[in-house]
């Protein structure tokens, strides 16, 4: 329930990334705010995505390392407590999510929990424990987020075939886990489970992993993973789910081959998302939809005056980091502070292990825009620190404009790659060349230098590496 009352300047429903940061910003803003959330605070990517996941690979990165012991200089090895792993991933889970209703506490938003509807510009519903109230609110800001995509495959109903957030709720280990689906959902947990022991198969409709990101890291990124074991099979469509022998079977067809099974105890499909609108009462409000996804404009208004959305329910790029944008986007345009959403410079990562982070156009999207490009390839095997770690593996890779030198993309495959992209980011959210990078000092040693290398190999002068 609410610790206010009256009008409210901004009305927000949903509390997961789009949503609290919507709502603390909008108190920063001076303004008087509600946040609605019907399940739990910091949404899907706080509770069952972002950060369990990733909570979960860390453990893995120690355990990598561990295993490489005797390469180190160490004795000794270690093995997998699973019941403890989902406890020390559940202990950080609720940690930061009552750091996140803390946070709106601490800026004065009002928190209401419950189920809410939207019954036009400036009124919501709420459907809460102690019934039925309204919320009236000058702005009114969607962010429910997105739910797994149930493709129509048939034998998903079936006892331990599971989306990310089932496969999340297990309390035991499976012994052999079948992914249907290749994107980063597939492969984040794809990695987890077999470094801790599962026997994993994954089964992709594509030609490869990973679709959206650079092609040549990708095929890099899929040999390590079949390295550590999981077993692909791509260009395979799946035809159904059924039981087999007391446990579950994927049946599939590979291109021009015949159907085959994947057998295993438990199943996960990892498809897609959807964005979550369901008893929002959109249709009923008038609000104009782009498919499955809210429509809006770059200041993310919808058609409705007083109405705004963001976050995953919008559809496009569906990450935190995106939504937590959308939203001071859209908070600020309810407070009279004029702006717009930029998609320019969004870093995305996948948290295997090694990571995979891009930003920008691939090799590929560039040439196909018409760019004339140079392609900087810098690997980590001749980085001092990478070596030193003991993970020489991977490599920057940075496609620039051939006559201007602006960085078009940059895609990194190796040790702590979610934190080398921010680099790159920022370069490009500046407008920055590969030669501004050159004539950035970096330390030494680090792994940022690398970075530094691959857009010294844009220019032909490479310094601690002779290749292509």
């Amino acid at each position: 329930m609410s610790e206010q009352n009256g009008q409210y300047d901004v009305a927000i429903i949903g509390g997961g990334p789009a949503g609290y940061v919507a709502g603390i910003r909008a108190q920063q803003l001076g303004a008087k705010v509600a946040v609605i959330e019907k399940e739990y605070w910091g949404g899907v990517c706080l509770n069952v995505g972002c950060i369990p996941t990733k909570a979960m690979v860390s453990t893995v990165e120690v355990l990598k390392m561990a295993n490489m012991g005797a390469d180190l200089g160490l004795k000794g090895g270690v093995e997998v407590d699973y019941a403890a792993f989902l406890a020390r991933r559940d202990k950080v889970v609720n940690q930061l999510v009552s750091g996140v209703e803390g946070l709106l506490k601490a800026n004065g938003a009002a928190r209401f929990f419950g189920g809410a509807r939207l019954k036009g510009p400036g009124e919501v519903e709420v459907q809460g424990a102690d019934g039925a109230q309204t919320v009236r609110a000058k702005n009114i800001l969607l962010s429910t987020g997105s739910v797994p995509a149930k493709p129509p495959i048939p034998g998903l109903d079936l006892p331990n075939v599971v989306d990310s957030t089932g496969l999340l709720a297990l309390k035991e280990q499976p012994k052999e886990l079948v992914i249907i689906g290749g994107g980063y959902i597939g492969i984040e947990f794809g990695n987890i489970f077999t470094n801790i022991g599962t026997k994993v198969t994954v089964i992709e409709m594509l030609p490869r992993i990973l679709m959206q990101t650079d092609e040549e890291l990708a095929k890099r990124l899929t040999q390590m993973l079949k390295k550590d074991g999981i077993d692909f099979h791509f260009e395979s469509q799946v035809i159904g789910v059924e039981e087999h022998e007391g446990r579950l079977a994927v049946r599939y067809a590979e291109k021009g081959g015949e159907e085959k099974l994947a057998v295993g105890d438990t199943v996960l499909y990892a498809t897609s998302r959807w964005p979550y609108t369901e008893g929002l009462g959109l249709e009923e409000a008038g609000v104009e939809m782009n498919g499955r996804a809210i429509k809006v404009n770059e200041h993310m208004q919808t058609n409705l005056p007083g109405v705004y959305a963001a976050g995953d329910v919008i559809g496009g790029i569906m990450l935190a980091h995106v939504a937590w944008e959308e939203s001071k986007v859209a908070v600020s345009n309810m407070l009279g502070k004029r702006a717009k959403m930029e998609y320019l410079a969004v870093p995305s990562c996948v948290f295997a292990t090694p990571e995979l982070a891009s930003v920008g156009l691939t090799e590929a999207e560039a040439r196909d825009q018409g760019y004339e490009t140079k392609i900087g390839r810098f690997p980590f095997s001749a980085s001092g620190r990478a070596v030193g770690m003991g993970e020489p593996v991977g490599m920057v890779k940075m496609v620039s404009e051939a006559g201007s030198g602006e960085i078009l993309g940059t895609h990194i495959l190796g040790p702590h790659a979610s934190d080398l992209i921010a680099e790159s980011v920022i370069a490009m959210e500046m407008g920055a060349t590969a030669e501004d990078l050159d004539l950035t000092i970096h330390a030494h040693p680090t792994l940022p230098e690398a970075v530094q290398e691959a857009a010294l190999g844009t220019t032909g002068k490479m310094i601690h590496y002779i290749g292509r």
